[in-house]
């Protein structure tokens, strides 16, 4: 140092002498995880309750647009609305309903289902279905009474092959309510067996009409 410089008062740092820093304790490194983990837990419930989900096809009710062991992209209620022509999940909603089922949509709240038996035709509100998507008219009755008028809250649900499948048209399930569907069918992730070939049809992976 400078002769001339050397009793000159040192400038002292304006932010002050640097501090050690305490160690992170422990509990606070604990409640981060545990907060960082309960977020994640609430977000995957979330996901499932209300957002995507995947499931599996079980039986033959669904065929030819579905067969056994194909998986399912379903969107949760909050994510997709429903109407006529969706196919849903729907939940096990009475006692005679022991576990999830996939169908379709044929009507909504407030119309009026009608079925000619002999034709095998679906009528809604006196108009008759144009229904590409059955395996074979609709020639079973299953009990309810026709001509059939929905609730608000309530929807008509029928499997695409009509005469091996248990739906609306049961007197023991009948009409399903809004709040019972779980989500809306909406991609064919993987194919299962189809029964004429044993073989997995790859061709089929796609949204579900």
């Amino acid at each position: 140092m400078d002769e001339e410089n050397k009793n000159l008062p040192v400038p002292e740092d304006p932010e002050g002498p640097e501090e050690a820093k305490e160690p992170e304790k422990l509990e606070n490194i604990v409640y981060d995880w545990a907060r960082s983990l309960a977020a994640a837990v609430v977000s995957v419930v979330l996901l499932f309750a209300f957002g995507v989900r995947l499931i599996g096809v079980s039986g033959p009710s669904m065929q030819d647009t579905l067969y056994t062991g194909d998986r399912l992209v379903v969107l949760g209620s909050l994510l997709s609305g429903f109407e006529a022509g969706d196919v849903v999940v729907v939940n096990d909603y009475n006692a005679e309903l022991s576990e999830t089922i996939v169908k379709r949509i044929i009507a909504v709240g407030g119309q009026t289902v009608d079925i000619d038996f002999a034709s095998g035709v679906v009528y809604v509100d006196g108009e008759a279905l144009e229904e590409p998507y059955i395996k074979e008219p609709t020639y079973t009755t299953e009990g309810t009474e026709f001509p059939l008028t929905l609730a608000e809250d309530e929807v008509f649900i029928m499997g695409d092959n009509r005469n091996h499948s248990t739906d609306s048209r049961s007197y023991r399930l009948g009409p399903v309510k809004r709040g019972y569907i779980q989500g809306r069918a909406v991609f064919l992730l993987s194919p299962g067996e189809t029964p004429d070939t044993g073989k997995r049809d790859w061709s089929r992976v796609g949204f579900i009409d």
